[in-house]
């Protein structure tokens, strides 16, 4: 690599274009073709993790336009436009969405795209193809696909990998299967099978450094044990809603009211309310850092409401704080409506 900054050994160069934030980059890389090739070197991502730059960027995907995802930084409430997801899935939906090593992966799912004039679906509903994003070169690529089509499915990123479990397959007959994805070899591996499936969509979350998967309407949770070798059933009488994990504890969107989530089987806490969200469907629900994050979706037809509203609003709740209050972020800039997938990408 030639010099990058005139006196400075290239090493101590890569250090200070590291410190840089991931925002202004669009505007380094214009300075020359030595830095835009440090930016996109696997060396940055490396050193921004070794000298404690690492940004927590939240990902969204909402249902227009389709297949455009949008980062925002919350360090500076604003929004950015990533490029077209190269899939040839319509409206790309019901898919699983994780970030490791640095570039956002977006797994399986199928179309939600439906004919204005038929009323019929694309006749794709579950897929095993995977896309990843890699924010330093700003590109899209087709990644090694799933063993299984798996649509409605779990997915989490765990100690560097990409795990997924359960789901649905092109037939809408639930599956038990399960599989982990290592991002350097680019391959799929199986997993034990789940110990039980049900007819309804299930989600995963990451506590305490083990998967969690979840059935809408179950109160049993199956856990990853044993590094990967099995899975253990319990029962912790979860409340049923909208989840997200901040600093390592799980929220609950319950009744109206956002909620601390034991793991043992005891009473919830609330921890603040959340009336105003009640009518608003579809949003998206993420942890980052303190705050959590409500992002997106619809408000469907009321009695002064007639037609589906789509919205783009961001709305912030510290659950730290003393007295936990709601604030406005910015809103997403070119996306709005349901909320289709939503993940915490570290660069």
């Amino acid at each position: 690599m030639s010099r990058l900054i005139d006196g400075l050994p290239d090493e101590v160069a890569i250090q200070c274009l590291a410190r840089v934030p991931f925002y202004f980059h669009s505007k380094l890389r214009l300075v020359c073709h030595s830095w835009r090739a440090a930016l996109q070197s696997p060396e940055l991502f490396k050193t921004r993790c070794e000298v404690g730059a690492s940004e927590e960027l939240v990902c969204a995907l909402a249902f227009e336009p389709e297949n455009i995802w949008q980062l925002y930084d919350p360090l500076r409430d604003c929004w950015m436009t990533l490029p077209v997801m190269p899939s040839e899935i319509r409206h790309l939906a019901r898919f699983g969405v994780g970030s490791v090593a640095g570039k956002l992966f977006v797994i399986g799912g199928g179309s939600d795209r439906v004919d204005p004039l038929t009323g019929d679906h694309d006749g794709i509903f579950a897929s095993n193809e995977v896309w990843s994003y890699d924010p330093l070169y700003r590109e899209w690529a087709r990644r090694a696909p799933m063993l299984v089509h798996r649509a409605m499915f779990a997915c989490c990123a765990l100690n560097g990998k990409i795990v997924v479990a359960g789901g649905f397959t092109n037939c809408r007959k639930s599956i038990s299967k399960a599989e982990i994805y290592d991002p350097e070899a680019d391959v799929w591996e199986p997993l034990p099978d789940l110990r039980h499936t049900h007819t309804s969509t299930c989600s995963g979350v990451v506590i305490g450094g083990k998967m969690h998967v979840l059935h809408k309407g179950l109160s049993t949770v199956q856990i990853l044990e044993d590094g990967g070798q099995q899975w253990a059933v319990k029962d912790y009488g979860w409340l049923q809603g909208p989840m997200a994990v901040a600093h390592g504890e799980l929220y609950v969107l319950s009744n109206g009211c956002i909620s601390k989530q034991p793991a043992e089987n005891v009473p919830d806490k609330v921890v603040s309310s959340a009336s105003e969200f009640q009518r608003r469907i579809g949003f998206g629900m993420i942890g980052v850092g303190d705050d959590i994050y409500v992002i997106g979706g619809v408000i469907g037809p009321g009695p002064r409401n007639q037609c589906i509203k789509q919205l783009s609003d961001v709305d912030v709740l510290n659950v730290r704080s003393e007295r936990p209050t709601w604030r406005s972020a910015s809103p997403m800039t070119h996306c709005c409506g349901s909320i289709l997938g939503c993940a915490l990408l570290r660069i």
